[in-house]
């Protein structure tokens, strides 16, 4: 299945300082290596059309880890002086969008499905008239997530967006795999926010795939702390190159374990 795939990585990670005053958030260390490096090993695993990273917030840093010989050729960088949002992102390369689904990740998040897994039930079980599947996955905290409602065919029906006490533990995991047509939709009505807008106009065509390993929004020391016992991924590329060798001596890591 042919595929456009876009890692937003441009988020500031306010609570995370002083971790992010100086280091991003998508490439807080996991199990020894940098967050989005395992995202981008999936996405090399699946081999998608292309690949967009949009950046921001300490963006020089982003970018030089993206300038690695290992991925020369096969990432666009998207870089926000301002940010966009999602939607506003998506509609900045709406044309590279255009022919094929597109898979977009929140790369801020530490996720044990596979991406391959999450396209092959997309592709497989997904009903016809569904144009976004989306990553759901349990949490212990639901009054601060985007809680789910799903019919007999794991549809949404309703979303719950951190209320207290929602009806479940179910939650969005902000992983997507979108139709051009919800491109088209977007572009005609200059619509940005694809939370609060494109979602809720959607409910009832948002066909779900659940997360049965862990995911994890690692946007707080309490996360980061438990991405410590959760299992380590492996990724494609079996030696470190210079950036890596560098990374492992970073004083971001001295800097997490004197808060974590």
């Amino acid at each position: 299945m042919e595929i456009n795939a876009l890692l937003l990585a441009a988020g500031e990670g306010i609570r995370l300082r002083p971790l992010t005053q100086h280091w991003p958030k998508c490439l807080m260390p996991i199990h020894g290596k940098p967050l989005m490096e395992y995202w981008l090993s999936d996405l090399f695993e699946i081999n998608p059309a292309s690949i967009f990273v949009n950046t921001s917030y300490l963006s020089s840093v982003v970018e030089e880890y993206l300038s690695r010989e290992r991925f020369a050729g096969r990432i666009e960088v998207l870089k926000e002086e301002v940010l966009l949002g999602t939607g506003g992102t998506l509609l900045s390369i709406k044309d590279h969008l255009r022919d094929k689904p597109t898979l977009v990740i929140h790369a801020d998040n530490w996720c044990g499905m596979n991406i391959l897994h999450f396209i092959d039930h997309h592709r497989k079980y997904r009903p016809e008239h569904c144009a976004i599947t989306m990553m759901t996955f349990e949490t212990d905290t639901p009054e601060s997530c985007g809680i789910v409602e799903l019919d007999s065919d794991n549809v949404v029906q309703a979303f719950h967006e951190k209320q207290p006490n929602p009806p479940g533990n179910r939650a969005n995991a902000a992983v997507y795999i979108i139709d051009p047509e919800i491109i088209s939709w977007m572009e005609e009505r200059d619509t940005f926010d694809f939370s609060t807008e494109v979602l809720p106009y959607f409910m009832g065509r948002i066909f779900t795939v659940h997360n049965g390993w862990f995911h994890r929004d690692i946007g707080s020391f309490d996360s980061l702390r438990k991405t410590r016992i959760d299992p380590i991924k492996k990724v494609i590329w079996k030696r470190n190159d210079a950036w890596l060798d560098a990374f492992v001596n970073h004083p971001i890591h001295q800097l997490l374990n004197s808060l974590i």
